[in-house]
Order: C-alpha cells, then structure tokens, then sequence
C-alpha cells in the first residue's frame, strides 16, 4: 500500500510539473496575440458586416435626433472603397463588389465626393433613371405626387415656430414622417425636373428644410460606389444638451433610453 501512495504521489508531482509558469516574453506574446486576433475580429465586422455612426446634425429629424448612434448594415449593397477607413476611401476606382440598388425610401450612409469625403445621411428618393421635382414643397417622382398627410406631434425646429410633421408615402408604398419648419415656399421647396443619371442617386433629408442634399450643390447627386451601407437601428442616443462630457452625474439624465433599439424607417 505504502508502495503504490509513493507511486501514485510520483505521478502527481510529475504531472504538475508538466505545467511550467510562462516566461515575461510568452506572457507579452500571448497577449499580443489576443488583442490582434480582438481587433482583426472588430476591423472584419466593422468593414464588411455593420459599423457605427453618430448622428452630428438635424438633417434627419423627426427620424433621427443628433446624439443618435445608428447601426449600418454594410452587406445589402455590396462593397466599395467607400466601406473602407480614411485615406482608403480616396483610392482610384469606381467599382462595387456583390452590389444591390438600395430602394426609395430607405435611409443611407454615403460618402459625400463634394463635400471631403465626409459621411452623410440621408434617404433615398430617386433611382437611375427617375425623374425627380420639389414644387411647392411637394415631392414629386416620375411625375407622381407623393401622397403627403399631416400627423400629430411637435416638430423639432430648433425655435422656428409653425413647423408641421407629415407622413409621406413614396410610389412604392413606403412611409415615413418629415417635417416642414419654414412652409412649402422655403429655397428648398422648389427645383427644377431633375433627371437621375445611371449609377447614381437623389437623396433627401427628412428636414425638409434644413438638410444639404441632393437638391443643393453641396451633394446633388450620389454614386452607387460612394454608399457605405444602410441605417437599420438605433444602438444609443444622449442628448447633448442635458450634460457635458465631465458632467459624470448628469450622464443618466442625457440618455434618450426611449430610443435604443428603435429601427430606422
């Protein structure tokens, strides 16, 4: 018995010993290898699956508030070098991987060519080919009105007063809400007919008067290789206004909670 404990005791140092403490340097390596493999892990999602996007201006509102952080969906178009980080995205080529046309009403990140290279939102109101006229404050696509009723709540205009929501419905049956803050008479309210060119597209903002898009010089129209993907929820929002970054306690207060997970329409 006393013969087969020492054995047994034999084996168990043995099998400890086995396990030798790592030295500083495979300790170093085994975490470098663990924050590359956490960041190729995030690079993979962030380029080719969904990334995030904070909303700095009104241009969307009522759909979007600035503080918003959307979600966009990178896959439904297919892939440019507008999927790709800065200076990436000023490479040469027009060329688009596994693409799909976004459809009216759906709401988009782009890269604006006019405007540096920086990301837009806006949703999407003409297709190749359309013809696309604001009369009036009236959209109008392929010579259609847009079927326009007025909805309750309060615009956020940001202290002009009379504003009107809308509920707008496009010629494929899609809805959603606008707003109106100056009237139907605004400079924005009236274009010419306006022809889409192949390859590219006509976006508006839902604040129909206060958004730089396609009916102004500053966007006028977005081609097909400068999407980046489409906006599908909103992760997280914090009003601005309620508190400032080292204002720690008043982080609770700012956040919108009534809007995380919301999707976009």
């Amino acid at each position: 018995m006393t013969g087969t404990s020492s054995r047994s005791a034999g084996m168990k140092d043995e099998t400890l010993d086995e396990k030798k403490p790592m030295t500083a340097g495979e300790e170093a390596w085994d975490i470098a290898k663990t924050v590359l493999i956490a960041v190729a892990v995030t690079l993979f999602v962030r380029f080719f699956l969904f990334q995030p996007f904070n909303i700095p201006s009104g241009s969307m509102k009522p759909t979007l508030a600035v503080g918003d952080f959307i979600i966009v969906d990178k896959i439904d178009y297919g892939y440019s070098k507008a999927s790709l980080i800065y200076p990436l995205t000023r490479l040469p080529g027009e060329g688009r991987l596994f693409a799909d046309t976004p459809e009216r009403g759906e709401v988009v990140v782009f890269k604006n060519q006019n405007d540096r290279n920086r990301d837009y939102i806006k949703r999407v109101i003409g297709l190749p080919g359309d013809t696309v006229q604001v009369m009036h404050g009236r959209l109008y696509v392929n010579g259609q009105q847009l079927a326009r009723t007025p909805v309750e709540g309060e615009p956020d205009c940001d202290g002009y007063p009379g504003g009107q929501l809308y509920r707008e419905t496009n010629t494929d049956g899609v809805s959603y809400v606008i707003q109106e803050c100056r009237g139907d008479d605004y400079e924005y309210d009236r274009t010419p007919l306006i022809t889409v060119p192949d390859g590219n597209f006509f976006m508006m903002g839902d604040n129909r008067d206060n958004s730089l898009d396609s009916r102004t010089p500053t966007v006028r129209f977005v081609p097909e290789h400068q999407l980046v993907g489409r906006a599908t929820r909103i992760a997280f929002s914090v009003d601005g206004d309620k508190s400032r970054l080292w204002q720690v306690w008043k982080w609770p207060g700012a956040i919108r909670y009534g809007r995380i997970g919301d999707k976009v329409e």
